[in-house]
């Protein structure tokens, strides 16, 4: 099988596979990559550490800062505590949170980061009224009015 066609069967697998944290597994959140493969992670209870991307995945699927993926603790090692299992697109995590299974403190931040993304309209400055421009054009013509009488 050539690498194309195991990096398709990787994404495909990825998009429709949904899998519920349990026992062996739970969701952890992307704090930032560490290089070789490892991110730094961190709990819904606030403890980080390092886990590690399979070779699956690597040149495959990205994550960034911010991301959720489900993960299985790993026994060898005590810098990388775990293994990445499933990168949680947004169909995961909504299928996951309509199973009550998400976990309540990334909820908050979940509602903090989807504030935070807000249309481009909230990004713009505010725009003035049209009353603000008819003053502001007022003010402009007085002094050139007084320059042409002198």
């Amino acid at each position: 099988m050539s690498s194309t066609t195991k990096a398709k069967h990787v994404v495909n697998e990825a998009l429709q596979r949904y899998e519920l944290p349990d026992e062996k597994n739970y969701i952890v959140k992307v704090i930032a990559p560490r290089g070789n493969n490892l991110h730094e992670v961190i709990t819904p209870s606030g403890s980080t550490f390092l886990v590690t991307m399979p070779t699956k995945f690597r040149r495959t699927i990205f994550i960034k800062r911010g991301d959720y993926v489900l993960v299985e603790n790993i026994d060898e090692g005590d810098k990388v505590k775990a293994e990445i299992i499933q990168i949680l697109l947004k169909d995961n995590i909504k299928y996951i949170r309509a199973q009550n299974c998400w976990p309540k403190e990334f909820e908050v931040i979940q509602d903090e980061e989807n504030k935070d993304n807000g249309s481009y309209e909230d990004m713009m400055p505010p725009s003035q009224s049209s009353g603000d421009e008819e003053e502001e054009e007022e003010e402009e013509e007085e002094p050139k009015s007084i320059l042409h009488d002198n």
